[in-house]
């Protein structure tokens, strides 16, 4: 479909040669994005910010695309993020991003590191260990919570509770698709020595049901989840956002019950996700422990 315009007129058409939309929006995501909990005068900023992060990563998620036109896409991006990629339409996302930035003086850095998290998408498709698995997470999902308290003012840890919060969700989410990650891009977000010592192979993934040294991997990789989550356990009473914390608290009842249904559900045989009754509520019951956090 790509190669279809390669040779298309320079128009307004051509951010299609650059961007590759997956049709994923805010309904696919499993957390709120930009939700009423927010502050409304900071909602333009965090739309800003998902349609960035979803077009760069959408182009290092095409299965059509070879890694070093990937690669070449999202220096694109950078380049336009930090002022140095002219005018082209192409980049209009990266180019607003920036100035949403500048505007808010939130630091470029959360933006860099995603796009390097999404241009080693495009080249690493394994990883070693639970630390290696964590090194990426660090690009690719940490950032989108450090933008987060920059924008609200901060927090009295830190970014660490933050951080172990988004990891723990970037982990779910891969959980939740490990099959299609598997048979459309060959990619495998398990630690690989797990794996060896559980006698599971990349090639299980493929499967109608999770045989049973694959899920002794996803149990151990669920594990991990349990203890990132408890170290995020601490974010909502730290925050100096009162919105923001209430948010994060929502987020993390929405991480608990994805982690539940994960233990005792096989990912292979379906996706797994919460119902509309129990999403709605963790966020009540998660918005009402965030409000009275600072209290607490």
């Amino acid at each position: 479909m790509i190669g279809s315009r390669e040779h298309a007129p320079v128009t307004p058409s051509i951010k299609a040669m650059v961007e590759t939309p997956s049709g994923k929006d805010v309904p696919y995501e499993n957390f709120p994005v930009g939700s009423w909990l927010l502050p409304a005068h900071l909602r333009p900023h965090i739309a800003i910010f998902y349609a960035f992060a979803r077009a760069a990563d959408d182009i290092a998620d095409n299965p059509d695309l070879g890694p070093e036109e990937k690669i070449r896409r999202l220096d694109g991006f950078e380049s336009a993020l930090l002022g140095r990629g002219g005018d082209d339409a192409a980049y209009g996302k990266a180019r607003a991003m920036g100035a949403s930035l500048s505007e808010t003086g939130v630091t470029s850095r959360h933006c860099v590191d995603l796009l390097a998290a999404f241009k080693q998408d495009a080249t690493k498709h394994r990883y070693h260990s639970w630390g290696d698995l964590i090194a990426y997470c660090a690009l690719s999902a940490a950032p989108v919570g450090r933008f987060l308290l920059d924008l609200h003012g901060g927090s009295k840890l830190g970014y660490g509770p933050s951080d172990a919060l988004c990891m723990a969700l970037q982990i779910i989410n891969h959980l939740q698709d490990c099959q299609d990650d598997f048979r459309t891009l060959d990619r495998v977000y398990l630690p690989m020595d797990w794996m060896t010592a559980a006698g599971a192979r990349p090639e299980d993934l493929s499967a109608t049901s999770t045989p049973t040294g694959l899920r002794h991997v996803i149990d151990w990789t669920l594990g991990g989840v349990d203890a990132l989550l408890r170290d995020a356990d601490n974010l909502p009473g730290a925050l100096r956002s009162r919105r923001l914390a209430m948010e994060s608290a929502v987020i993390i009842h929405i991480a608990r019950a994805l982690t539940g249904r994960l233990y005792s559900s096989d990912p292979l045989a379906a996706r797994v996700e919460l119902t509309k009754p129990k999403f709605l509520w963790c966020g009540l019951t998660g918005s009402l422990r965030g409000g009275f956090s600072g209290w607490l």
